[in-house]
């Protein structure tokens, strides 16, 4: 039970499920969501503090169940993002931090490259331009060849010409953050599993007469009437960042609108098509769209993703459907604006989710080789989209707080957007440089 963690937690951490305590557990910091960022960010802070005691509150049974379990297990280079931007400088630095863990833990990766392929002439200025501003995010190792050395790479991919990142790898995300949480484990802190955060509050004046009540005033409830008192509260909830803000007394914008990606997968015997990543060039509107072909670890390779409105923030097949999710997100007047300025974007993406040979005839662009039978549908995955008031996509990283005495002892990491994942160490440095600005740790 709680009590008992309570009582090891400086020792080696412990995992528990479903603990009914008869007096709640104490730590100085609790960190709600166990993704990878979550736990990136837990891991560091118990390294810099390892006088004081850490919980990790996740609502699944299981660490990184949703969106770091569910992505394409790319470790991005940094090509994509505004030069001087906390994106690009993340992404680089988390690339190299990704690898550097990677290469100590023993955990399996592959540095197989990508190529970003122009397979239209208009598409060859946008690919020049995103070149330049790899060299100036300082992408390692970036070139610009042409279509005999696309073939030589990639035999079966045609192109005009291509961005050829070396350093781009694959990993098994789920993997890094489980390993991130067995570190957080090691240094004395306590993971909760199938613990749901539904309130926050400050301990009322008759319960604040002892010290622990004195020093940790913070009560974190979960749907299943657990509590833990702390005095801190980090958030890092991905597709319910904004759901948490509201609980806590804090703003709800910006909002999260889920959109869900299907892949396709290849036939494990056509996998020999591929070798590497191959991408799109972006279209600067929407640059997380565009089919990828993207090896995995365990050899397949996926192909997509499409990106289609979700009816349920974790609603990764196409009928799952929350009432409250739906009307949430349809009631939000940024997503009408989004919507009806890229209404022919939106269309087409539905079209190309319903029918197949739609998503092939975008594969057959970069390696016309690819037939309908030679596809799968896939697995999904849903990104939480941070959408403001006026329409607009968030694009880079938001911190928020709140004010009063609650809203002073929370950090909630309101957009952690892609690549996330690939920057999770970066991020998480970031995290505990403005977790002890902020709360004076």
């Amino acid at each position: 039970n709680i009590s008992k963690i309570q009582g090891e937690r400086k020792g080696k951490g412990n995992v528990t499920r479903g603990a009914r305590p008869a007096s709640a557990a104490t730590f100085d910091v609790a960190v709600v969501g166990a993704g990878i960022v979550g736990l990136g960010a837990a891991r560091q802070l118990v390294l810099r503090h390892p006088a004081l005691s850490f919980a990790v509150l996740e609502k699944e049974r299981q660490l990184a169940h949703h969106q770091s379990g569910h992505n394409s297990g790319v470790i991005h280079s940094g090509i994509y993002y505004t030069p001087g931007s906390l994106k690009a400088k993340l992404c680089v630095q988390g690339a190299a931090l990704c690898y550097e863990y990677c290469d100590q833990k023993g955990i399996p990766y592959k540095q197989c490259g990508k190529l970003i392929v122009a397979v239209e002439q208009d598409e060859i200025p946008r690919l020049k331009a995103l070149y330049e501003r790899g060299l100036q995010n300082n992408v390692r190792g970036l070139k610009l060849i042409g279509a005999k050395e696309i073939q030589a790479k990639e035999p079966f991919c045609r192109g005009l010409m291509a961005l050829d990142s070396p350093y781009t790898g694959i990993v098994d995300y789920r993997q890094v953050a489980q390993s991130y949480a067995e570190d957080f484990q090691e240094a004395g802190g306590t993971i909760l599993t199938d613990f749901e955060v539904t309130d926050m509050e400050m301990a009322k004046e008759s319960s604040s007469g002892s010290e622990d009540g004195l020093k940790y005033p913070v009560i974190v409830r979960s749907s299943k009437g657990e509590e833990i008192y702390c005095r801190h509260i980090v958030t890092c909830a991905g597709l319910y960042s904004d759901r948490l803000s509201e609980i806590s007394g804090c703003s709800p914008e910006p909002r999260i609108v889920p959109f869900r990606g299907d892949y396709l997968v290849l036939k494990p015997e056509k996998c020999y098509m591929v070798k590497g990543n191959i991408y799109p060039v972006p279209n600067p509107r929407f640059p997380f769209l565009g089919f990828h072909f993207t090896p995995r670890m365990d050899g397949s390779v996926w192909l997509g993703p499409n990106a289609v409105l979700a009816f349920k923030r974790e609603g990764y097949k196409l009928f799952d459907f929350s009432a409250t999710d739906f009307l949430d997100a349809v009631l939000y007047s940024g997503l009408w604006k989004l919507v009806l300025r890229n209404l022919s974007y939106g269309l087409n993406e539905m079209y190309r989710a319903c029918f197949l040979s739609a998503q092939v005839k975008e594969l057959q662009k970069f390696i016309p080789e690819v037939t309908v039978n030679d596809v799968l549908r896939g697995p999904s995955g849903v990104r939480a989209q941070a959408l403001d008031s006026d329409g607009n996509l968030v694009d880079d990283f938001v911190f928020d707080g709140g004010t009063g005495d609650i809203g002073s002892r929370i950090l909630h990491v309101r957009n952690a957007p892609s690549p996330a994942a690939t920057s999770s160490l970066a991020i998480a440095e970031m995290i505990a440089d403005e977790v002890k600005r902020r709360f004076e740790l």
